[in-house]
C-alpha cells in the first residue's frame, strides 16, 4: 500500500503523464483542471513520494534491430545463503536482460531478454546466462508476436 493518499486529481495527473510524459506543466495543468503552480506542486509530491519513479522514452525494439524477445526461466541451486544474492548481483550487469522477476513455480527467476536474433541469443545463453552464479537450469520461451506491450498502469483499480 502506498503511504500517499491519491485523490482524483492525482490520478488524473498520473494517467495524463502515462499517456504522454512530455506534457509541459501548463498542458498538464490544463488537462487535469488545475492552474500551473498547484499542478507542479502535486507532480513534485508524487515524484518525491516515489509514485512517479521516472520518465522514459518508449523505443521501438524492431527499429533498433532488437527483434527477438525471449522469456527465460532460471532455476538456481540453492535458495538461501549467498547463491541467490550472487545471481541477483550478476544479472544486473547483463544489458540484454530488460526485466528480471523473482517468481514462484518451476523457475526461481523469470527474465525478459531482448536480442537481435537467435544467434545473438545463443551467444548470450552459452557465454553469459549458463555461467551466472548458482544457475542449475534454464528454459527459454521465444515471443512469436507481441500483442500488448508497455501500457499504462490500471489506475482505476487502485484502492481508495
Amino acid at each position: 500500500m502506498p503511504n500517499l493518499k491519491l485523490d482524483a486529481i492525482d490520478r488524473k495527473i498520473l494517467a495524463a503523464l502515462q499517456r504522454n510524459a512530455r506534457l509541459t506543466n501548463v498542458e498538464l495543468a490544463d488537462e487535469v483542471g488545475l492552474s500551473p503552480s498547484p499542478c507542479l506542486r502535486r507532480v513534485k509530491i508524487l515524484e518525491e513520494a516515489g509514485v512517479i519513479a521516472g520518465y522514459h522514452a518508449n523505443l521501438s525494439r524492431g527499429e533498433l534491430g532488437l527483434g527477438l524477445t525471449v522469456f527465460v526461466g532460471i532455476k538456481v541451486e540453492r535458495h538461501h545463503g549467498a547463491a541467490p544474492d550472487a545471481f541477483r548481483d550478476a544479472i544486473q550487469n547483463v544489458s540484454q536482460v530488460i526485466a528480471c522477476h523473482l517468481v514462484s513455480g518451476e523457475a526461481d527467476f523469470l527474465l525478459q531478454v531482448v536480442v537481435p536474433d537467435l544467434a545473438a541469443y545463443e551467444q548470450l545463453l552459452i557465454g553469459t546466462l549458463l555461467n551466472l552464479p548458482g544457475v542449475s537450469d534454464i528454459r527459454s520461451n521465444f515471443a512469436i508476436r507481441t500483442l500488448k506491450e508497455i501500457v499504462p498502469l490500471p489506475l482505476g483499480h487502485l484502492p481508495q
